[in-house]
């Protein structure tokens, strides 16, 4: 199973109409398959050049090592030669900071991730949260245990 090009589309386009209407800084979303590849990307007006790339990162991470950020936040503070070296080998695709999320169907299988940047990480959670809604998909942000 993946997520779909309509999911992919709605997550991007509710999830920048949820920062629209919070006020936030301009923001961009990334929606990636499984395996990492990249479905929808959406990138505001105002949101900054290497946005893109921090959006993929954020989801490409979590993909990645099949954790979350948080998870992933934690394994860095614990041990941070370990995130400095999976960080280098990945090639910079991975971020400690919550904007990157697990997106699951109703069974709780992986359909993909999204990775939001652009405003503070919370922030950031907060529009992907809403976009994974929109699509009428699960997220898993690791908050919920």
């Amino acid at each position: 199973m993946t997520i779909t090009l309509e999911q992919a589309q709605t997550i991007v386009r509710a999830a920048l109409e949820h920062g629209t209407e919070q006020g936030f800084n301009p923001l961009t979303v990334a929606v990636l398959d499984p395996g990492g590849a990249l479905v929808a990307l959406g990138r505001q007006d105002g949101s900054g050049h290497l946005r893109p790339d921090i959006a993929v990162a954020k989801a490409w991470g979590v993909l990645g090592l099949g954790m979350t950020n948080r998870a992933i936040a934690a394994r860095a503070a614990d041990s941070p030669e370990f995130f400095t070296s999976v960080a280098t080998l990945a090639g910079g695709r991975i971020l400690s900071v919550p904007g990157g999320v697990f997106i699951r169907d109703g069974e709780r299988r992986l359909l993909g991730a999204v990775g939001v940047t652009g405003d503070l990480s919370l922030n950031d959670e907060a529009a992907a949260l809403a976009g994974i809604a929109a699509a009428g998909l699960v997220a898993e942000t690791g908050a919920e245990d």
